[in-house]
């Protein structure tokens, strides 16, 4: 039970912390249900599987960026998708 007051009260934060700039709120809702879906056909504890599933559908959903504009280079030399093709920036 202590774990699913834990995660509880983190999948909410993290989904609010950039919510503009990524998935994590929807990683967090896909991530709920499809836990919730094995623990019952799993027959687990079903609050806790949708708790670890929502945790960790915020992890993911959090790497993903919804913006869709150029950023450029990051700090590691690494260029952004959405750069591939536009003005000053190779094709692939």
């Amino acid at each position: 039970m202590n774990k699913l007051i834990l995660c509880a009260a983190v999948v909410p934060l993290i989904g609010l912390s950039a919510c503009a700039e990524n998935y994590a709120a929807e990683g967090a809702a896909v991530g709920g249900a499809g836990g919730a879906l094995i623990g019952v056909t799993t027959g687990a504890d079903t609050g806790t599987a949708a708790a670890i599933g929502a945790a960790a559908g915020a992890v993911v959903g959090s790497q993903i960026k919804k913006d869709g504009d150029c950023d450029g280079y990051d700090r590691n030399g690494y260029l952004d998708p959405d750069c591939y093709g536009r003005p000053g920036y190779p094709d692939r």
